[in-house]
C-alpha cells in the first residue's frame, strides 16, 4: 500500500566554507531501477527541497510532434491512480507548501517545498507521478485547451513574445532546438492518446530522471524513504530519442521583418553558442553581463544613456546541451529607425570584438557572478536543483561547487577571443520587430 503524507515553503540551506571557498556537501547514490539520487544535508531551517529533473526537452521530440515535453508538464498534474485527478496542488497548499515544475529544451523538472517533517509527501507525490501518473483522454483533452490558449497569450498576445519561435527557427536549421518549447497546437491537436502514453513510457522513467533532496533531512533515513518510494519503481526498457546532430552554423547573415501587436519597434540579434559544457561559455556568460546586464552595462550606457536611440536594451546567453544562443536585444525609442538601432548595436559589439575588455572590468564582472552564485545558494529549491543539473549535464553534482572557479578562469583575452569567435555577423539571425500596419488583419 503506497502511503500519503504532506508540503510548505521557501527556506535557506547550510553552506560550509573550506578555505574561503563556498562548498555544497552531498551523498549520492544510484537505485537499481537506474534511478539517481542526490541529497544535501541543512539542518539549520525545517525546510526541505525535492526535485526530480527528468532529461527530456523539447529537442527530444518527434518533429512531427512538438510540444510534448511541455504539454506533460501541465500533464503531469492530473493526478494518478491513487491522487485524485486535478489535487496535486490542493494537497500541497492545504499543507503550507508550494510546488512547481518547468520545461527547457533539454529537460524537465518538478519540485516541491515543504516543512522537512513532511518529506514523505514529496517522495509520495513523485513516486507516484513517475510509477503510474494519469494519462488517459479526459487530461489531454484538458491540458490541449490550456496550452492552446498559452501559446495565444505567449506568442501572440505578449508584446515581442513571438521572438521564442522567430530566432529558434532560423538559427538552427537542422536542429529540433528549431521549434519553440511550447509546439505547436496543429501537432497537439493531431496527437492520439496512444502517443502520449508512448512518450509517457519512454521518458518518465527512473534510469532517466535525477531525484535531488536538500535540506533538513537525515541521511539514512531520506535514504531508506527513497528507497521505499521509488526502489518498486520499473526501469524503462524504451530508449530515449536523443538527437546527435551537429548544428550547422549559418554562412550568413539571415535579416528578416516580423510585424507584431508592438507600439515601439526592435531588434533581436540571435548568435550560435558552443554546447552547455564548452569551456567558452563562461567567457560568454561574463561578455552579456559586460554588454547589457543593468544599467552601468556598456551597451545600456551607449544605446539608452548616450544616443538614447533605445529604451531598452538587454543581452543574455541561454546555454543548452547541443549549442545555445546568445541574445541581443533593444527596443528603439520614440521615433529611431529600426536600421540605426540595429547599426548602433553593431558599433557597440564592434567595439568589444576590437578592443575587448580591460583586467577591472573583468574582476567587476567576476565578482558579480561571484555573488550571483553565492546569492543562489540561499534557496533549498535552488541547490537541489543545480545538484540534479550538474549530474545530467557536466557529468558530475559537484558542479555546484567548481562552477566558480571554471568563471574565475576567464581572462580578459578570452571574453575579447569569444566576442569575435561567437557574435560573427555572418552567421546570426537578425529580427527587425516592427508594429503592424494598421489595416493588418489577424
Amino acid at each position: 500500500m503506497r502511503k500519503s503524507a504532506l508540503l510548505s515553503l521557501f527556506g535557506v540551506f547550510f553552506v560550509f566554507s573550506v578555505f574561503g571557498q563556498t562548498k555544497i556537501e552531498f551523498k549520492e547514490f544510484t537505485l537499481d531501477n537506474g534511478l539517481h539520487v542526490i541529497l544535501h544535508q541543512d539542518n539549520t531551517t525545517p525546510i526541505v527541497a525535492t526535485s526530480v529533473l527528468y532529461h527530456v526537452g523539447s529537442k527530444n521530440e518527434n518533429p512531427e510532434r512538438t510540444g510534448f515535453a511541455h504539454f506533460f508538464e501541465h500533464l503531469m498534474f492530473e493526478g494518478s491512480e491513487n491522487i485524485p485527478r486535478g489535487k496535486f496542488f490542493e494537497i500541497v497548499e492545504s499543507a503550507g507548501g508550494t510546488l512547481n515544475a518547468g520545461t527547457s529544451q533539454d529537460y524537465t523538472i518538478y519540485y516541491e517545498i515543504l516543512p522537512s517533517n513532511q518529506l514523505e509527501l514529496s517522495l509520495y507525490l513523485e513516486s507516484e507521478r513517475m510509477l503510474q501518473a494519469k494519462v488517459d483522454q479526459i487530461g489531454v483533452d484538458t491540458q490541449r485547451e490550456v496550452i492552446k490558449q498559452e501559446m495565444k497569450q505567449v506568442m501572440e498576445e505578449r508584446p515581442y513574445g513571438s521572438f521564442q519561435k522567430e530566432i529558434p527557427k532560423r538559427l538552427y536549421p537542422n536542429h529540433p532546438y528549431m521549434s519553440p518549447i511550447i509546439g505547436s497546437a496543429e501537432h497537439l491537436d493531431a496527437s492520439k492518446l496512444e502517443e502520449f502514453m508512448e512518450f509517457y513510457a519512454t521518458y518518465y522513467k527512473p534510469n532517466n530522471a535525477t531525484l535531488s533532496i536538500a535540506g533538513d533531512i537525515d541521511y539514512k533515513e531520506t535514504e531508506r524513504l527513497v528507497r521505499a518510494y521509488f526502489g518498486e519503481i520499473p526501469k524503462g526498457n524504451i530508449e530515449p530519442y536523443r538527437p546527435n546532430i551537429e548544428i550547422q552554423k549559418l554562412t550568413e547573415e539571415i535579416e528578416d521583418i516580423v510585424y507584431d501587436n508592438i507600439q515601439l519597434p526592435a531588434i533581436f540579434q540571435g548568435y550560435l553558442m558552443p554546447k552547455k559544457d564548452h569551456p567558452d561559455t563562461y567567457a560568454l556568460d561574463l561578455l552579456s553581463t559586460y554588454l547589457l546586464s543593468g544599467k552601468s552595462s556598456l551597451m545600456y550606457k551607449e544605446l539608452v544613456d548616450k544616443s538614447q536611440k533605445a529604451i531598452q536594451a538587454v543581452a543574455f546567453p541561454n546555454d543548452l546541451e547541443d549549442g545555445g544562443m546568445f541574445l541581443v536585444l533593444a527596443i528603439a525609442n520614440m521615433g529611431v529607425d529600426v536600421d540605426d538601432l540595429n547599426v548602433a548595436i553593431d558599433e557597440v559589439l564592434d567595439q568589444v570584438r576590437a578592443n575587448g575588455i580591460d583586467e577591472n572590468d573583468l574582476q567587476k564582472l567576476i565578482n558579480i557572478k561571484e555573488n550571483q552564485i553565492i546569492n543562489g545558494f540561499g534557496s533549498v529549491a535552488n541547490i537541489s536543483q543545480s545538484l540534479a543539473q550538474g549530474h545530467v549535464f557536466y557529468g558530475d553534482a559537484d558542479y555546484v561547487n567548481t562552477q566558480l572557479g571554471l568563471f574565475r578562469k576567464v581572462t580578459a583575452e578570452d571574453v575579447k577571443r569569444v566576442a569575435q569567435k561567437y557574435l560573427d555577423k555572418d552567421s546570426r539571425v537578425v529580427l527587425k520587430y516592427l508594429p503592424k500596419p494598421t489595416d493588418a488583419t489577424e
